[in-house]
């Protein structure tokens, strides 16, 4: 249920972070995330 899409979404973030680190951001901030 929600936990898995919470934990697909992280893996996609971490991998997103590392690949692409402007994208991240703006993933973030659109998303509204405070980390």
């Amino acid at each position: 249920g929600l936990l898995k899409l919470v934990g697909q979404r992280r893996r996609l973030l971490a991998y997103l972070m590392r690949r692409d680190n402007a994208r991240y951001r703006a993933v973030i901030s659109r998303l509204g995330l405070r980390r």
